[in-house]
Parts: structure tokens; sequence; C-alpha cells
């Protein structure tokens, strides 16, 4: 189930990052790669107590650069909502009600990231966290020339904004504090890695 429209499409199966990239993750990307880091670290290191908040300050071409690196992709549109709706496309990860206490949007008064562990209660029905609230993330989706997709809303966005149907896009080079991604990694290869390491 698929968009405002709730198209029903088939997705091939997947597998898709349970919680958005931390810094902890993007810091052994950083270290291994060189790659720039993002504004709010000090001296090329996130602070201690982010590492388990999701990655900010990340144009679409820094998660693109972390998802090869990782042997991994961001997800389509498609994924990305199947993964937080599920076969049935509730409207919202935990189901159709409109619980804001399940994420971290700006009803919620936090005003920043938390952990990607904190929501256990607004996990989707695959047990994937922080698909709404927290962070926007970078979808593979291009929307427009120069723009891609962005779903899940953020801790700055109204509860409003946090349905994972609606569309959200912006340009490459945006990076913000509430702005970061995950991965995903068709079945096949998945199961190719699994089979080489058994």
């Amino acid at each position: 189930i698929h968009g405002d429209a709730n198209e029903s499409i088939l997705v091939p199966a997947f597998y898709i990052d349970v919680f958005p990239t931390t810094n902890a993750d993007y810091a052994r990307f950083v270290a291994a790669t060189d790659h720039r880091v993002p504004k709010h670290w000090s001296q090329g290191e996130p602070p201690d107590h982010l590492l388990n908040h999701p990655v900010v300050f990340v144009t679409w071409d820094d998660a693109s650069a972390y998802a090869s690196w990782a042997a991994k992709s961001l997800p389509s549109s498609e994924q990305w909502e199947k993964a937080a709706r599920g076969e049935r496309g509730e409207n919202y990860p935990w189901g159709s009600q409109m619980t804001a206490a399940k994420c971290n949007v700006r009803e919620s008064g936090i005003g920043n990231t938390t952990p990607v562990d904190r929501y256990h209660s607004g996990a989707s029905p695959y047990g994937i966290y922080d698909m709404c609230g927290n962070v926007w993330e970078w979808l593979s989706a291009k929307s427009a020339s120069s723009r891609y997709q962005l779903k899940g809303s953020a801790f700055t966005s109204p509860f409003a904004r946090a349905m994972p149907s609606l569309f959200n896009d912006a340009s490459t080079d945006m990076l913000d504090d509430d702005t970061g991604f995950r991965c995903v990694t068709p079945a096949e290869t998945m199961r190719a890695l699994l089979t080489m390491n058994s």
C-alpha cells in the first residue's frame, strides 16, 4: 500500500535497517573513507551523548556515499513506506490511532533528536523504529532535477506531517539538523552474504 491514494504495489523482498543511521555508524564510515564530517561534530568526532542518535546535517550525496560504502542503498519510496506501514497499509507504524506520544515530533516538546531505540511502542509491524518523527530520511526516489524524496517527518515537524504516506522532498545539497537516513539491502544480496559466511 503506497501513497495518499493507498495504491497496492508489489515490492520485491528487501531488508531495511531497524534504526536510522546513527552518529556512531557514520563515524565508522568517516574513519574508513575520510568523508567530511557533519558540522555539529567536534574535532571530527560525534559528541558522546549523541552516539545513539541519528546522524544529521547530511546531504543526499552524503547519505548515498554512506550507503555505497556499506554495500547498501537508500530506500525507494515504496520500500520505505512498506517498512513503515506493513502489508495492511496502516496510517502509522503502530496502527491507525493518531498517537503523537509514540514518536519524536514537535508536540513532544523535546526539540532535538532522541536515541534511535527510544520509541518501542512506535515501531512498525516489522519492528522498524523511528518511521515517524526524530529525523526526515533521504530516499533514492528522485522527485525533480536535483531533488529527492524524504519520508518520516522529524522532531521539528508537527504530528500532522508524520504520516508515512505523505510526500516531501528537498534539494540534494540540503543539510539540516532534522534530516538523516537509513539503508536497505535486496533480499537476494543478503541471502548471498549469509551463504558466504555460513
